[in-house]
């Protein structure tokens, strides 16, 4: 009995080795550079808005996707592309600020300061304001940390203070998004009535405002033709911005997946560059470009010369609706 029981585990052990000697030299033969190159050929020969897809057992059909080549191109647009792009738009603006700056000097009031004041922006004006800009400010840091931090920020104070900077401003840049909202649809709600395009613009560019011809000041109503633009720059962008973003906050919102998750960032970045620049441009003309400019949003009361010539039109409403009202009125019980 003993000999038969050792010739049946003999028998059964060469049967086993027989089986597994094929998926041996399969496995032995496995070369990773040559399935590499297959998988390779393979991402090549899908179109454009392929992908990959395998079977699941939950309700969320997006997670079907296993590979989406579209994400190759994603990444390396925001790793190499936006980098060079933004660097060039925002240098280039800070170039041609520096530049204006030389060539024409701090824009002064012609007629010097009168030391008399007119009411530019009332308190709620200036809460809009500065609650939309200060959030603007933190948004933008933190947003160009994205994409420059690991060029500027990681080689000059190493990884642990360039990653808790990155947590903050993420978080920062997360919650901050909603009073940017808030504040952008308040100014739309405040200023839309006086930012309505008119042919008075049109002569105001055409003497390009004033800004390059020493003396000379085109008629502008509440808000000029520049100012106007700046408006719906930030009315536009910051709409376009907050949708994106909000896709952003939250992804399982987004009606394609990971391909509309990818065509907002996009979108949200190479627009948020743009948006950087102009602000750029703005708060330079808003302060040190033009003296007398800061008090509006400062203290809400302007310098009466420095009225009359950039907004004389809106000085003389504003003198006709002031002397309109009888001094020793009462008001009525």
């Amino acid at each position: 009995m003993k000999a038969q029981f050792k010739s049946l585990v003999a028998a059964l052990a060469i049967l086993f080795a027989s089986a597994m000697l094929p998926a041996a030299a399969q496995y032995n033969n496995f070369q990773p550079t040559k399935e590499a190159v297959q998988e390779e050929k393979l991402l090549q020969q899908l179109k454009e808005g392929d992908r990959l897809s395998g079977r699941i057992s939950i309700p969320d059909a997006k997670a079907a996707s296993l590979i989406q080549p579209q994400g190759q191109s994603w990444r390396d647009f925001h790793q190499n592309k936006l980098p060079t792009i933004g660097g060039v738009v925002l240098l280039g603006m800070l170039g041609a600020l520096v530049l204006f700056f030389l060539v024409r000097g701090r824009v002064r009031v012609e007629h010097g300061l009168s030391g008399q004041t007119i009411t530019r922006f009332a308190s709620l004006d200036r809460f809009a304001h500065w609650m939309t800009a200060g959030c603007f400010i933190i948004l933008a840091l933190s947003g160009l940390n994205v994409s420059f931090g690991r060029m500027v920020i990681l080689p000059l104070f190493g990884p642990e203070t360039f990653a808790e900077l990155t947590h903050l401003g993420k978080l920062a840049h997360n919650y901050l998004a909603f009073p940017f909202m808030a504040g952008v649809a308040l100014m739309f709600v405040l200023w839309v009535k006086d930012n309505i395009p008119n042919k008075l613009d049109l002569e105001w560019i055409k003497q390009g405002g004033g800004l390059f011809v020493k003396g000379k000041h085109p008629l502008a109503e509440r808000f000029n033709a520049g100012q106007k633009v700046v408006f719906w720059i930030v009315i536009t962008g910051g709409a376009v911005m907050s949708v994106s973003g909000w896709f952003l906050l939250f992804p399982y919102m987004a009606p394609d997946g990971v391909t509309s998750l990818q065509l907002m960032t996009t979108v949200h970045a190479v627009l948020a560059v743009g948006f950087v620049a102009a602000m750029l441009a703005h708060a330079y003309i808003g302060s040190v470009g033009m003296e007398g400019a800061f008090d509006a949003m400062g203290n809400g009361e302007v310098d009466l010369n420095w009225a009359k010539e950039h907004h004389a039109l809106w000085v003389a409403e504003e003198q006709a609706k002031a002397a309109s009202v009888p001094r020793n009125s009462v008001p009525a019980e």
